[in-house]
């Protein structure tokens, strides 16, 4: 077994031709979020992960394995919840508001502009039905937002810089006496 302790977020600063031509792993939410388990590639190759605690796999992640290889993760698809605004008789807020009562409830959620996927529960699924939210169950990769102090929380490969707002921050506080807009 090959092990690998190493996970490049998104193959941030490899060349497109390598990660295209790597090996594959397709693994599900339920793995993903582990950061110790056994894995084979799309090569057959055995493959015993070790990353640091706290470490989510993503899919889009590359992996690199003890011999040097890269191996690119795949979102599994699997059973989830896809929530959306029932057509009929509700608006896009409702969404907005399905979205708060789940993260009250801490439930691992995917966010879409149009949509919203949850890992299958039958107590959630008739609650969000009360809401008038549409719920149906679809086989799909499951991405949940990492929360907001998570290295790389959202598979969209967002990042950017604060430091025009951050520069300021230690000379300014906001509060009633703000006086600029956001």
């Amino acid at each position: 077994m090959l092990t690998c302790s190493k996970l490049i977020a998104g193959g941030q600063g490899l060349a497109a031709a390598l990660v295209k031509r790597a090996a594959t792993v397709e693994l599900d939410w339920d793995v993903r979020q582990k950061s110790r388990f056994d894995a084979t590639d799309s090569t057959g190759r055995a493959l015993g992960l070790f990353l640091p605690r706290g470490t989510l796999v993503r899919g889009g992640d590359v992996l690199v394995v003890e011999d040097g290889s890269l191996v690119r993760v795949l979102a599994a698809p699997q059973e989830v919840l896809r929530i959306t605004a029932c057509s009929e008789h509700g608006s896009a807020f409702d969404l907005t508001r399905a979205a708060y009562h789940l993260g009250n409830r801490h439930v691992p959620i995917e966010l879409k502009p149009d949509h919203l996927k949850i890992e299958p529960d039958h107590v959630l699924a008739d609650m969000l039905r009360a809401m008038h939210m549409t719920v149906v169950t679809v086989h799909e990769a499951f991405e949940p937002e990492g929360g907001a102090y998570s290295s790389h929380g959202h598979s969209q490969g967002h990042a950017h810089s604060h430091a025009p707002h951050d520069q300021h921050a230690h000379d300014h506080v906001h509060g009633p006496h703000c006086t600029h807009e956001h």
